[in-house]
């Protein structure tokens, strides 16, 4: 059987290319997938930080394995149908060679996309040096060309480092030796978002719910050129908030409020749907 990932990155490249773009939202287990593909969201990406935290690891720190993160990418998107993009931290290796054969992995796996990021798995360090940043992204970029949609990412604003003009430096860097979108998680406000577009424009910027300081509407994102926007960990720890609000009504003494919800068989349902699909 033909592979369905070239379908996959057609479609998946064909959102970033809409005038006013689109939302990515990220699940991080089969239900919270379907949940998401029934609202009616086009496609899906991972969240490493949701995948790290659901098993009880430190995200960013290379915790989970790549191994481990396509067979959550491939859970998603196998049980959807959806194209998928992985949040593939620093792209799981000391160089970029390595990096290089995590996109082909990813093709293999049957993504629509990946992110590539300019950290290091080092709390001390936590950035890579520019040269070498550009050097892994360059490095994807030439295994990702044409079969899947890079993302190249700098973490400078969410690892203590709100620099606007290196941030701006790294994207435009990236941009050149062939990133297909481009990331900046949490600049400081929606000034910093729109320098940050005009300055990798025509290739598009994803943004991650909003700014420093705090979310925004969808509708004022695409307004400045936000073609992309993601959510990270922010369902995940929605849905722990509301966990946590159960667990302390069951603690009272409270059986039903704890335990309303999505009924089982509604579950099991969205499961035989989709496997009939």
């Amino acid at each position: 059987m033909p592979s369905k990932q070239p379908e996959l990155y057609e479609r998946f490249l064909a959102l970033h290319q809409r005038p006013k773009g689109f939302v990515m939202p990220n699940p991080w287990d089969a239900i919270s997938a379907l949940l998401l593909k029934r609202a009616g969201f086009e496609a899906l990406g991972t969240s490493s930080a949701a995948l790290a935290a659901s098993v009880g690891r430190i995200d960013g720190r290379h915790a989970i394995t790549r191994q481990e993160h396509i067979i959550n990418a491939q859970l998603i998107g196998g049980i959807t149908g959806l194209p998928v993009n992985g949040d593939f931290e620093d792209g799981y290796g000391a160089t970029p060679d390595d990096v290089a054969a995590t996109v082909q992995a990813s093709i293999d796996a049957g993504l629509a996309g990946i992110g590539i990021e300019d950290t290091s798995g080092s709390p001390d360090r936590p950035i890579r040096d520019f040269d070498d940043a550009v050097a892994r992204v360059a490095a994807a970029a030439k295994a990702a060309k044409g079969r899947i949609v890079l993302t190249g990412r700098t973490d400078n604003f969410i690892q203590g480092r709100p620099d606007l003009d290196d941030t701006i430096r790294r994207l435009t860097a990236f941009a050149e030796v062939g990133a297909d979108v481009l990331y900046a998680p949490y600049p400081a406000n929606m000034n910093e978002v729109a320098a940050i577009v005009r300055a990798v424009a025509p290739k598009p910027v994803n943004l991650v719910v909003g700014t420093m300081e705090g979310t925004l509407p969808v509708a004022d994102l695409q307004k400045i050129g936000v073609k992309r926007i993601s959510l990270g960990a922010a369902l995940y720890t929605r849905v722990m908030a509301d966990l946590h609000t159960a667990a302390t009504e069951l603690a009272a003494g409270n059986l039903r409020a704890a335990s309303e919800g999505l009924g089982f068989g509604e579950i099991i349902k969205m499961i035989n749907d989709a496997k009939s699909a």
